[in-house]
């Protein structure tokens, strides 16, 4: 989505205080820190939304700064959960449009078992916990809740992406 021209989208990096994993960069992937700068960001106002996930290695924050990347008066694409929209919904009120995609349970699973797969430590368990915490997270009530209607199904990468082009092509503000 962020390569495609016309649609002119700039990415929104969030923050979180898990150690970076092989292959991740830093301020494209997240924004790596620790959990002293997070508090620092919190006290002075400019975390709009933090989740904190207590994993198999410790709690690890996740969370979007208000930072000059909401600068911009252009269209922003982030990566987020339920809690997260919730959130950025709140803040920038009609601003924030929904792109839910949705995949298989097994493929969702395998996906994860291979991303860990390529870590020098694999950590199975976390893979197991963080399945169960989004079946819960991500569940169909909670998407209700959230009145969140804009589903995808990744099921074909390639049809779903063209699908989301389109549907991004005709939102309007």
């Amino acid at each position: 989505l962020l390569e495609d021209k016309e649609l002119n989208l700039k990415p929104v990096v969030i923050y979180t205080t898990r150690p970076m994993r092989q292959q991740e960069i830093h301020g494209t992937t997240y924004y790596f820190t620790d959990e002293e700068n997070l508090n620092k960001l919190q006290k002075d106002g400019k975390v709009l939304e933090c989740r904190g996930y207590h994993t198999v290695h410790g709690v690890w924050y996740y969370f979007t700064v208000e930072d000059e990347q909401f600068d911009r008066e252009e269209s922003l694409l982030m990566i987020g959960t339920l809690e997260s929209y919730e959130k950025l919904r709140e803040h920038f009120k009609d601003r924030v449009i929904p792109i839910f995609v949705t995949v298989d349970d097994k493929e969702r699973l395998l996906r994860a078992i291979y991303r860990e797969e390529k870590q020098e430590k694999p950590s199975y368990a976390e893979v197991c916990r963080r399945f169960l915490a989004d079946e819960k997270d991500f569940s169909k009530e909670n998407i209700e809740k959230n009145k969140i209607t804009n589903l995808f199904e990744n099921q074909v990468l390639e049809e779903c992406v063209e699908d989301i082009k389109n549907f991004i092509r005709n939102v309007e503000i």
